[in-house]
């Protein structure tokens, strides 16, 4: 009998990180290569990735903006003509404007929902293409938000919202259509995070302690590390009958 631990063991197995020049997406692509996989980190910043690269030993990077449309063929056909396969995606790469809807205008609330809704979708769609012809089925895991089912007053971003609910709508949707195919699709929610993105929250002297112990019932934000589990779970064996979720990591934020 395998050890409980081999389910989490990705040796061989193809993963495209996007959004992994910093914060989640970055932590993402550590912990699956820590976890065996070969992964293709994909960001627009080109030197962040290198660094990344020589750090984790992985040999391919993808300097590429998830947003162009050609975007999600190159990376799977990159992915496939180094690896020779896609299993897991992993679509962590976003952007938001931080501002009232009055002076968010369509245009800049169309950029954002292009990148954090319609990037991964065009993504997860053609890793599903590679994956079926593949045969072997595949994880892909969608990182939402808990502003996809909470609002947040002081921090009003409603083209962000919007995205996030979409992606962890979409999440449900497509693990119905592929499911025959053996491919998961999940989504993992995270609440408040130190990342590049909240930096300006973590650090406030005034509003960080505010969301730490009042808006969070554990009273504190998230460490990175704390996602590592919950992610493992969505792309390896062991989360091999759970396709459809959204898996909320929140310190409870969302209970309040």
């Amino acid at each position: 009998m395998n050890a409980p631990t081999d389910l989490f063991d990705l040796t061989g197995r193809v993963a495209i990180v996007t959004g992994a020049s910093s914060g989640i997406g970055e932590h993402c692509a550590r912990v699956l290569a820590a976890a065996g996989a070969h992964v293709l980190p994909v960001a627009r910043r080109r030197e962040r990735l290198d660094a990344l690269a020589a750090d984790i030993g992985v040999a391919h990077v993808a300097a590429v903006d998830v947003a162009e449309a050609d975007a999600p063929d190159r990376l799977v056909t990159q992915a496939r003509d180094a690896y020779g396969r896609v299993d897991i995606v992993v679509n962590a790469a976003g952007i938001t404007n931080t501002m009232t809807a009055l002076r968010e205008d369509p245009d800049a609330f169309a950029r954002v929902l292009q990148v954090n809704l319609l990037g991964p979708y065009a993504l997860a769609r053609a890793a599903a293409v590679a994956m079926r012809e593949q045969g072997t089925g595949g994880a892909i895991v969608n990182i939402s938000s808990v502003l996809a089912t909470i609002s947040e007053p002081s921090l009003p971003q409603a083209g962000y919202v919007a995205s996030k609910g979409g992606l962890s709508a979409v999440t449900r949707e497509l693990a119905v259509q592929w499911a025959r195919h053996n491919i998961r699709v999940n989504a993992l929610a995270p609440g408040w995070f130190p990342t590049e993105m909240t930096t300006g929250l973590a650090d406030h002297p005034e509003r960080g302690p505010v969301f730490a112990e009042r808006r969070t019932p554990m009273r504190r934000f998230g460490r990175l590390d704390e996602l590592t589990g919950p992610l493992l779970l969505l792309v390896s064996d062991a989360g091999s009958y759970l396709t459809g979720q959204t898996l909320v990591v929140d310190g409870g934020a969302t209970l309040i």
